[in-house]
Formats: structure tokens, sequence, C-alpha cells
């Protein structure tokens, strides 16, 4: 099995960096429909509908396939011999900032179907200052990865 992870070593890491951007489109913009949802928005109207109908195809036909995809490969690329030393520091604090990352994921995923029941709870600004959250864990995890600091 590792000999074949080896193999396809390139096509790991290319399968890795395309989900991330796909996953990572997908959290900066959810938070941002749902900005716009929560201010200006009538609950229910045909404009709410519309906006939980395209949150939900957001979420469910690009992150969360994206989130799976990244943690396939991520997964797949960490079981090769050598690419990770686990000994050093910045592993660890890369995984602990991918956990946050899903973290906030499936909290998006709980505000998306608050917005589907009419049932949000939250303004625009809480939304607005969540949706830095995954900004500075894409910080870290790039740093980690290419800086490698500890």
């Amino acid at each position: 099995m590792i000999d074949y992870l080896i193999a396809i070593y390139a096509w790991l890491k290319a399968g890795h960096i395309i989900s991330v951007i796909s996953w990572m489109a997908g959290i900066f913009y959810l938070p941002r429909l749902f900005v716009h949802h929560s201010e200006k928005v009538e609950v229910p109207s045909q404009t709410d509908r519309l906006f939980s109908m395209m949150e939900s195809k957001l979420l469910k036909v690009i992150m969360t396939p994206a989130m799976l995809a990244t943690w396939g490969f991520g997964l797949s690329l960490a079981m090769i011999p050598g690419v990770l030393d686990w000994s050093d520091i910045w592993p660890w604090v890369k995984l602990i900032s991918i956990i946050a990352m899903t973290w906030f994921h499936f909290w998006l995923a709980k505000r998306q179907r608050d917005f589907e029941l009419g049932d949000n709870q939250l303004t625009g600004k809480t939304y607005r200052i969540m949706n830095e959250v995954p900004t500075v864990l894409l910080l870290v995890i790039v740093i980690m990865v290419v800086v490698r600091p500890f």
C-alpha cells in the first residue's frame, strides 16, 4: 500500500491542493451568504427559500465533498514515510488547525440548518466576525506547511 501511495504522491498532492481550494472557497463564501440572509431577507419569503437553497447546495454539493476529499488526500499523504516528522511541532499545529477548520465547517452546517428551518438567531455582525476564523486558520496552516517554523 505504501509503495502505491509513493508512486502516486504527485497526484495525491494535486488532489489535496484542489480539494483544499474548493473547501476554502465555500468556507469563505457561506458566512457571507449568511450575513446577507440574516440582514436583508424577510422570513418566510421566496428570497428566503432561494438563499436557503443556495446555502444548502454550497454546503452539500461543494463544501462537504471537498472537506472529505481534503481529509482523504491529506491522510494518504501523511501515511507516506518521510512526508511528516511527527516529532516536529508544526504537523501537530497544522492538525489542530485542520480539526478547528472542520469544527467550523460543522458549525456552518448547523447555521445553514437553522436558516432552512427559519430559526436563525444570529446577526450579520456575528457572521462577519465568524468569517474571520477560517482566515486565521488558513494562515496558520499555510505557514506551518511552507515555513515549518517549529
